[in-house]
């Protein structure tokens, strides 16, 4: 048999070859759509950031929603956890994730989403984007909100602060889940 007999066909390399870039691209979408691993879950250092930014909590793999957090579609967050979850009209959680709170934080109880702004200035000087106001304190407006770098820098010393900060991709999914009018529920 001749080296041009035992040849494939360039046919069967393309399909090979594509077959080959379609499944890397699957695995990085799955991985895309994980998150952050816990291995990779330091914050970047940003320009923005006036301290030191803080490291991303691992994240355990099911966090269950706090007891006492309400029914219905709703948005919970917990001081004490320093999470959020986006819980569904049947009261699954559709998604749970740590955010970094700012100096002063709202009672607990139950509100609902005001204003909402797409992107703005941070009372820290950051840029933030998908601001999402629903409650005050201290004269302060409390909202959730994620910086536009990605980072998430710990407050100012002596700055005060409302803004609930979260990742890019958590931030993303708040803006879509959390219209003008959502319950967002404070537990302890």
């Amino acid at each position: 048999m001749t080296v041009a007999a035992r040849r494939l066909p360039s046919s069967v390399w393309v399909t090979g070859l594509t077959l080959g870039a379609v499944a890397a691209v699957t695995v990085l979408a799955v991985k895309a759509e994980q998150g952050p691993q816990p291995h990779a879950t330091a914050a970047r250092p940003s320009a923005s950031a006036s301290a030191k930014p803080s490291a991303k909590p691992s994240q355990p793999a099911e966090v269950a929603v706090p007891d006492g957090s309400g029914t219905g579609r709703r948005v919970v967050y917990s001081l004490g956890q320093k999470r959020v979850w986006l819980v569904d009209a049947s009261d699954q959680s559709r998604r749970t994730f740590a955010v970094w709170p700012g100096s002063v934080s709202p009672d607990p109880g139950k509100y609902v989403v005001g204003q909402r702004d797409e992107a703005r200035t941070g009372s820290d000087g950051v840029e933030i984007e998908h601001v999402m106001f629903f409650a005050t304190s201290s004269g302060l407006s409390i909202a959730f909100s994620n910086a536009v770098d990605g980072a998430s820098p710990q407050p100012a010393s002596g700055v005060q602060t409302g803004g609930i900060r979260m990742s890019k991709a958590d931030g993303t999914a708040l803006w879509a889940f959390g219209d003008a009018g959502t319950t967002v529920t404070v537990v302890k």
